[in-house]
């Protein structure tokens, strides 16, 4: 079983940074997707990618991984670039 860990993510569709502290570790598939005959839609037999577990930190998180015996990979959260901006560079 192979798994990563990450932090989840800014909403970008709101502005607010609500749960964006939290480590989130999802299970690799374990299978490809393959088409239904019937309906068309993408489904495996796999149950583990519907599982997705929080931890408030990153060694939490792998503690879990080193206690369940999961490989998981650790991906780092990429450092925020603010683009400061006046209003008054619209005009210039």
């Amino acid at each position: 079983m192979s798994a990563r860990i990450y932090q989840r993510p800014k909403n970008a569709m709101q502005s607010g940074k609500a749960l964006t502290d939290q480590w989130l570790l999802e299970f690799d598939p374990a299978e490809a997707k393959r088409p239904d005959p019937l309906m068309g839609w993408a489904g495996s037999g796999d149950t583990q990618g519907q599982v997705v577990l929080r931890f408030s930190s990153a060694a939490d998180a792998q503690a879990y991984a080193a206690k369940h015996g999961i490989d998981a990979l650790v991906h780092a959260t990429p450092p925020r670039r603010l683009k400061l901006q006046a209003y008054a560079d619209n005009f210039r």
